[in-house]
């Protein structure tokens, strides 16, 4: 079964603490954390003080995402808070095998995102390093977008590298998933489905939850 990520940037923030008790009561695997700068996205969320707030409200993982320049300046930080997985973006990181073995450093799993004009063949030289690549089917930066079809190939391709390489490399999508189109992710490679607006904006966010764990 497909490990269960709902994107709270989709939650209604202006009541948390019932999305959170939701999600604690439902199949969800994991909390999806987007942190975002406005620099390296034109979008800003929030930061650790918001997921040190998320991290009392749940045991479930933290699985935080940073959309952000120079995470190295802030991955302690983020630990503090309570992320369990820490992702940094491959095109915003200059030295990034030094991120990902800070991340670790610190007790962390370590992911690595890519945007959707990034090749996959780009991390053949740090997978055996991750436990997580988060694949964007969407350009960074906002929720309620269309998943681009192209993420297929991308998610066969990097589920064939990690097979090759005899890795456990967990292949996590974010952006446009939905109960349509993940049958078509999951068949693909994938293994972890970042859900927002597919959970927060359904009439039965719990019910949705269960379906996608399904599949």
């Amino acid at each position: 079964m497909p490990i269960i990520a709902p994107s709270l940037l989709s939650a209604n923030f202006l009541n948390l603490q019932a999305d959170c008790s939701m999600l604690n009561e439902s199949d969800a695997d994991w909390y999806h954390l987007d942190v975002m700068d406005g620099r390296f996205v034109p979008n800003i969320s929030f930061g650790p003080m918001l997921i040190e707030f998320f991290r009392k409200a749940t045991t479930k993982v933290c699985d935080v995402h940073l959309m952000i320049l120079e995470p190295e300046k802030y991955a302690e930080q983020f630990k503090n808070a309570g992320a369990d997985i820490l992702t940094v973006h491959l095109e915003a990181c200059t030295h990034l095998h030094r991120n990902v073995q800070q991340i670790r450093a610190l007790g962390m799993k370590a992911g690595v995102a890519l945007n959707p004009h990034t090749s996959v063949s780009c991390l053949s030289d740090i997978l055996h390093d991750i436990d997580l690549v988060c694949l964007m089917s969407v350009n960074p930066g906002f929720g309620g977008q269309k998943f681009i079809l192209h993420t297929i190939e991308k998610i066969k391709q990097l589920r064939k590298m990690i097979d090759e390489k005899g890795l456990k490399v967990d292949i996590e999508i974010d952006g446009g998933v939905t109960l349509d189109n993940a049958p078509s992710i999951i068949a693909a490679g994938a293994n972890v489905l970042v859900a927002g607006n597919t959970v927060f904006k359904s009439s039965d966010p719990k019910a949705t939850i269960a379906q996608l764990k399904a599949l």
